[in-house]
This record gives C-alpha cells, structure tokens and sequence, in this order.
C-alpha cells in the first residue's frame, strides 16, 4: 500500500510551496515508509509515499509517466491481474514488473475510462492527462482503498488521508461542518461515502470514476455497481454454484498471492480466514498463517486457530498480549485515525497488524465474507419481524404493548420503529434514534445515507437481498476503514480475496435456501470448508478477538473519558447538545444504560479532535 497527495489547480493559483506540500506529504508517510517523490509543474502537483510490494526497485517508484507521455499517474493499491493485462492487450516495452507500470502503458492504448474498466484489484487512482489537462480520480468497486478530494475556486485537492485535505491551504481555515455527516457519525461512528464532516470535502465512491477539467467542473460517472435490484441472484442448482464459487475465489487467492515480499495468512477460530488459509496452502505450501491471543479465555481464539492450522499443514505464528498491553495502546492507536472513526474494534486490528509487520508486509483477511454470504443474525432477525410492519403504526404499538405485558411477545422492536427502514438503521446505530435526534434537532441524514437506508417491499428474497447491498455499502465500508486504517500504521498490507471482483459478482448471484422461512448464516462457506475441515473444526463457535469495552470505560478508561468528554466542549456540535452528550456519557458512567457503543463514539471523536488540535 502506499500513499498520496496531489494538488490541480485553476484560475492560475500557484502550487503549494514545495516545503509546505512536503510537510502535508509526510502525513501519509506510515502507508508509504519505502520512497517519497514529488512531481511538480505550474498547475499540478503529485506526491507519493511508497510502500514497496511488487518491484521493489527503483523502477517501480511513482509518480509514473505512461511511455507517451500523456499520462501521470499514482495508484495506492493493488492490481491483481495486471500479468493477465499484458497477455490481452500485447503490452511490450514495460520498464518494470510493477503493476502501475501496466497501467500507465494500458492508458496510453485504451485512454482512461476503458482502462479502469479492465482493472481487478483494490486501488484509488488519480491520473492527469496532460493533453486535455483533465484529472481523472478513481477507486475499486468494494471501497476497499481510501480516496478523499477537496473542491475549491483554487482547483482541487486529492489525496489517502482525510487529514492532508482539510489542513491543505484551501481549507484549513475554511473547514465548514456538515451537521448531516456529524449526526451520521455519532449514530453509525464512521463517515459514508461520498460525504465527509466538512462542505467540500469528500469521498470518491467505490467503483465511481470523476472527471475534472481545468476549469475545476467535475463530472461523476459509476463504472461498476452492484445491483440493489431482487433481478440479480441466480435460480441455479446450489450445487453448481459451490463449484463457480469454489473456483472463483481460488483464483482470487492465487492472483493476490503474487508478492516480492513476505506473505502470510490471518487465521481466527471462525470461516472466512480458515477457508482462505487452507486455499492460500493448496497453491503454496509453505505458506505462515498467522495468529494474535490474549490472556482472556473468553476473547482468545488461539486453541481453535491452532487446530485448523494443523489440519491443513501451515507453518503457524502466534503472538500473545495481555490485557495491560492491549490498554496502552489505545492512545497510540487513536492517533492513526485521521479522521473521526468510533469502532473499538479498531484496537484489537491495530494490535495483530503491528504484530504481523514484525514479520511480514502482506497479509491475506478474510473480511467481507459475512457481507457477501450472510453472515450477521440481524439479518435473520429482520426477516423473522418483517411482517409486523405491514400493519400501520397505530394499531401496532398498541398491540405489541399488550402482547408484551401478557408474555406473548418479547421484542419492542416494532413498539419503537415506525417503519422496516428505521428497524432495519436500527440495528446499526449505537447511540438510538431518539436520543440522536434529541443531540442533533432538526437535522436530518444526508440525501445518500437515506438512499442506502431505503428498502423495497417484496419477498423475503428480495429484502434479504437488499439487506445484503444495505451491508456492502454500509457496515462493510466501515470494517474495510478499520483496516485500511489500522494496517497502513504500521505499512502493513492487508488484502481481501472475498471482495476481488469476479468472486464479488459470482456472490451476488447466490440467495440461501429458505426452510420454514428461515435460513442459515454462511451455508455456502461452511460447504466449502468442509473440503478442507472434519466437522469437529468447522462447528466450534467463534469467539471473536474483541475488547471489554464497556467494563474498561467505567475503569481503566474512566479518567481519560473524563478528561476527553466531560471537562471539555464536544468538538463541532451546540451547546444545547454538548450538555446532552456529557449527560449521556456520565448516565453511562454511573450504569443508568448500557450503550457502551455510543460512548465510544463520543469518546472517540473527541480523541480525534483532540489530536487533530480543533478543540
């Protein structure tokens, strides 16, 4: 992985001083620890961090020039199938083995759009055309790579960090917040492309294309989605689709299995990265897989990783960190974040990637499997109360009011949602609705949050469907955040076979079997697992690598909650609100509720505005 920054300018605004866009350069430089180089010219500058993988020579350094001449280019990512690349188009006269090398000649032969159009990968690219002085901005299909712009009268900013855009010249004493985004983070905890906590600022969404002239107008153009419509999944034997599947996402793995340096597996107790691992084996037998516990029987997954490791023969590495050592790095962890971000989640990622780097730059993960194949009981849950809202509000609440009081009904869930849309955004927020609403009054979500949150009536299969693009789009980008986040601090490389292209449009044919209107999480996967594991492996429960967050906030945190949250102003938002959220916080404190999560979320935007220095 790497990182970059860039500057197109309009209107003859001059480029940032060379010393000043070095210092922004250097924000990035954990994801690019390797090379920094810089190319200038009167209204442009391009900047890359490099993190070596493919090529680690010098002729694999970027920014890279097409053969032409045409085209400049940084590409911050991976593109898997760029030997494939060479074959198709009979690319010749390449320079260096690096994947970005193909890339700059394919634009010289098929221009911009039809290039993006043949990549299989996880990247956010910038390219400018030096011909048409246009500059083109770009990212995978899955969201998997960060890409934020900024938009100003002086021309356009791009970058990998959130943070080398607000604190460019054009913004940084110009930072306006959008109250939409900042109620959306306090609920959800993270920001949802395209939009960001600042006016102007922005995410380029996955699989979109952005075209900017030199007058600074931009066009969005969506070169790959995936379908929101019930059309798309496939009435094929289940069978025959475990084979498609199967052999689709072995060639994902062997694809991203090509590395000139050390790479090695992520293996939990649970599917996704024992199914990925014993792939990866099969095409390298020598391959480490790679294990992080704890000193917590309830939260270490060491025993069962070691297991499924013996079964399928790799050379297994495990670290181990007590608890005392998980609690002194949340401040550290904290501070890679350059953006708001409230996923305690986040500290457990930061801790096995600073441990894998110890020995290896690449790693293979298993996330997006749940995504993709059903994995989270809310769905199940949604499905099963998803009559219950075919019947109007008026006579519902009453109804479940009473059904509760005599013991037939246990769940308020159609009591307080209006609707299967509130129900369904529900489950995601971590602070509820009505104390939401309460901290951010007669502000509403952004036009593109309420889209994602937006459900069509039909069938089971189709909500469950839609259920499925709602996680992609949503709860995904989230855990792809954490990742990217956690991983690049410490120049780790993390990539995700699951959310390779052709495994992701093969998944999205696929529905489960429903029985007695029910159906089970991950069948698909567990079928395959069973090629590689005795039943014994494949039945244990999951324990998850997770932190006791609530317990640690009422103790071993409780001084710094005070001193981030409760004795000062909470950045961004009204007085009325802050004093609502400092008795959120501390009703939290004295066990009045629960919501754990929320406080997080509080907690960790304050850390984040704290190092930032905006408070």
């Amino acid at each position: 992985m790497c990182g970059f920054l860039g500057e197109f300018l309009i209107n003859g605004t001059a480029p940032m001083k060379s010393n000043e866009f070095e210092i922004l350069l250097s924000l990035s430089k954990q994801r690019g620890p390797d090379t920094t180089i810089i190319e200038r010219s009167d209204n442009y500058q391009f900047g890359f961090n490099r993190l070596a993988v493919l090529d680690t020579s010098v002729n694999g350094n970027q920014p890279k020039c097409s053969p032409s001449g045409r085209y400049l280019c940084v590409i911050n990512g991976e593109i898997y199938n760029f030997k494939e690349l060479i074959d198709i188009h009979n690319i010749t006269g390449l320079r260096s083995t690096s994947d970005s090398e193909v890339l700059v000649h394919m634009l010289d032969q098929l221009g911009v759009e039809q290039t993006i159009l043949c990549l299989n990968g996880m990247f956010a690219i910038a390219i400018l055309d030096t011909h048409t002085n246009m500059l083109f901005l770009t990212r995978d299909f899955a969201g998997i790579k960060p890409h934020f712009y900024g938009v100003s009268k002086h021309g356009v900013v791009f970058a990998s960090q959130f943070n080398q855009i607000w604190k460019h010249p054009f913004f940084k004493d110009v930072k306006v917040l959008r109250q939409d985004i900042v109620k959306e983070y306090f609920g959800v905890g993270y920001m949802q492309a395209p939009n960001t906590i600042y006016k102007d600022i922005y995410q380029v969404n996955p699989g979109e294309l952005l075209f900017i002239n030199g007058d600074g107008n931009i066009q969005q153009k969506q070169l790959i989605t995936f379908n929101k419509d019930y059309e798309s999944y496939s009435r094929e034997a289940s069978e025959s689709f475990e084979t498609r599947l199967h052999a689709k996402l072995n060639e994902s793995i062997k694809s991203q299995m090509m590395s000139d340096v050390s790479l090695a597996t992520f293996l939990s107790g649970g599917i996704d990265s024992p199914l990925i691992s014993a792939m990866a084996r099969e095409h390298e037998k020598t391959i480490v897989s790679f294990t992080l516990g704890v000193d917590s029987e309830k939260y270490d997954e060491r025993e069962a990783a070691r297991a499924y490791a013996k079964h399928i023969g790799t050379e297994h590495q495990e670290e181990v960190l007590e608890v005392q050592m998980v609690l002194s790095s949340i401040n550290t962890h904290f501070k890679h974040f350059t953006e708001p971000f409230g996923d305690y989640s986040s500290i457990p990622t930061y801790l096995i990637s600073e441990q894998a780097r110890k020995r290896h730059t690449v790693m293979l993960s298993g996330d997006g499997g749940d995504e993709l194949f059903f994995g989270y009981p809310r769905m199940t849950d949604v499905l099963q109360r998803q009559w219950w809202f075919s019947i109007p509000f008026f006579i519902r609440k009453p109804l479940v009011r009473l059904l509760i009081k005599m013991k037939i009904y246990h769940s308020w869930a159609p009591y307080t949602n209006k609707s299967l849309q509130a129900f369904i955004l529900s489950k995601q927020l971590h602070i509820p609705f009505k104390s939401l609403n309460n901290l951010f009054p007669n502000t509403s979500f952004s036009e593109e949050f309420k889209e994602l949150y937006t459900f069509q009536k039909g069938s089971k299969k189709q909500l469950l469907h839609q259920l499925r693009w709602n996680e992609f789009y949503g709860h995904m980008q989230r855990v792809l955040i954490k990742v990217d986040r956690m991983s690049m601090a410490h120049g780790l490389e993390v990539r995700v076979p699951f959310l390779e292209l052709k495994t992701i449009r093969t998944a999205w044919k696929y529905l489960p079997k429903f029985k007695n209107g029910k159906f089970r999480l991950k069948e698909v996967l567990k079928k395959m697992m069973r090629v590689y594991y005795p039943n014994t492996l494949i039945s244990q429960k999951k324990k998850g690598f997770s932190v006791p967050v609530e317990d640690w906030l009422r103790n071993e945190l409780l001084e710094d909650v005070t001193e981030a949250v409760l004795k000062k102003p909470i950045y961004g938002v009204s007085d009325e609100s802050i004093l609502l959220m400092h008795e959120y916080v501390h009703d939290f404190l004295i066990d009045k509720h629960h919501q754990a999560w929320g406080v997080w979320h509080i907690y960790a935007w304050q850390k984040w505005a704290i190092s930032e220095e905006l408070i």
